[in-house]
């Protein structure tokens, strides 16, 4: 049963989805900081795990995505599960732009919209990133799939390193298209920002280190961040503004209920977009408590409005 706002008006039940384990290096710090939050303010919400044969959608009036971060393996299990649930409930972010959002093809839509990327190719065969390695000569690239997350199968690498196209192959007999991308000194340097909005405001910024290391590997072995709030310049502002704006133009979706716009000013692109997390970023509420109550007031203001 429905309990009331404040108003009067009732306040349906809240999934937070989310998945039963993760690893020690990577931990969902959010979810339990937005359940109490909904709580405080009336709303029956709890954790719900995606993949959960027992959970009967049709009673949560919304789904919030946030951690259901072992979705890359079992693709074609989470698509199902899109596609269930979204004729049952209302899901945030919605379905139709998760599933463009999934796909890092997206950044070349958004590049013919005027925003500025890394230079990407993207490939389907092994003889294309054999070409594309030779022209980069004796430089470094990322390479790494179109469908992945948690730097999955993402690799830094010299463009003569043998690695780079046995990963290229790896991906493309798997059925991805590999992306190939010079390296960004700054990025390496850990100077990525990861900027967010909620809904379509920018709320805060974090730096989360660098992360990969040269030959194919994740520095110290494991995917680990190191959240540190970090101040946004007004350019960066705009362009995380700019950002989402050709998002809406590309999907003709509403404004996000959350965005992260990753980026980078770099010496040899100028400010660029890294990604654009539309799905299921960390918040890094543990890092921003000041962000919790907005988050929470913006589901709240979905659920009543």
């Amino acid at each position: 049963m429905s309990t009331l706002s404040h108003t009067g008006r009732p306040i349906g039940r809240v999934g937070v989805v989310v998945t039963d384990s993760y690893p020690a290096e990577d931990v969902d710090h959010d979810t339990p900081l937005l359940v109490a939050a909904l709580r405080e303010r009336g709303v029956d919400a709890e954790a719900v795990v995606w993949h959960d044969p027992g959970v009967a959608w049709e009673e949560y009036a919304l789904l919030l995505l946030r951690s259901p971060w072992d979705y890359p393996d079992r693709p074609a299990e989470l698509h199902a599960w899109l596609d269930r649930v979204e004729r049952v409930s209302t899901v945030l972010n919605p379905p139709a732009l998760v599933r463009w959002n999934l796909d890092k093809r997206y950044l070349a839509e958004l590049s013919g919209r005027g925003v500025a990327v890394v230079p990407t190719t993207y490939r389907d065969t092994v003889d294309d990133v054999r070409a594309d390695l030779a022209a980069a000569r004796d430089g470094r690239v990322v390479v790494k799939p179109a469908v992945s997350a948690g730097a999955r199968d993402t690799g830094l690498f010299r463009a003569d390193d043998p690695a780079a196209l046995g990963l290229a192959r790896r991906i493309v007999e798997g059925g991805g298209v590999v992306m190939v991308q010079p390296e960004v000194a700054e990025l390496s340097a850990g100077r990525e920002k990861a900027v967010y909005l909620v809904d379509g405001v920018l709320t805060h910024a974090i730096a989360k280190g660098a992360l990969l290391a040269e030959g194919g590997g994740l520095i110290g072995g494991v995917y680990q961040e190191h959240p540190e709030l970090v101040d946004v310049t007004p350019a960066e502002a705009r362009f995380a503004a700019a950002t989402l704006a050709a998002v809406q133009d590309a999907t003709g979706c509403d404004v996000p209920l959350y965005a992260r716009v990753d980026l980078v000013d770099s010496a040899d692109h100028g400010l660029v977009l890294l990604e654009a997390e539309l799905f299921e970023p960390a918040l890094n509420l543990h890092v921003a408590p000041h962000v919790t109550p907005t988050v929470a007031d913006a589901v709240l203001a979905r659920l009543v409005g």
